[in-house]
């Protein structure tokens, strides 16, 4: 059984009020879905191009190929 999730730790509510899964959360899961999320912490490995390169020219966090 996995833990429930922790607001501010696993996820917060971004201003239109939608949960956006943080870098914690990603890691625990420790796998990129594909989806193109916000604080993929894996380089947005799954997601198909061209979007994967648009999202990594476009990252605000500073994140690189890691």
């Amino acid at each position: 059984m996995k833990p429930p999730l922790r607001e501010k730790i696993d996820f917060y509510y971004n201003e239109q009020g939608y949960m956006v899964f943080t870098e914690h959360y990603h890691l625990q899961r420790g796998y990129c879905c594909g989806n193109g999320c916000k604080h993929c912490p894996y380089a947005y490995e799954k997601v198909p191009e061209p979007k994967r390169t648009s999202l990594l020219a476009n990252r605000k966090d500073g994140n690189k190929e890691k």
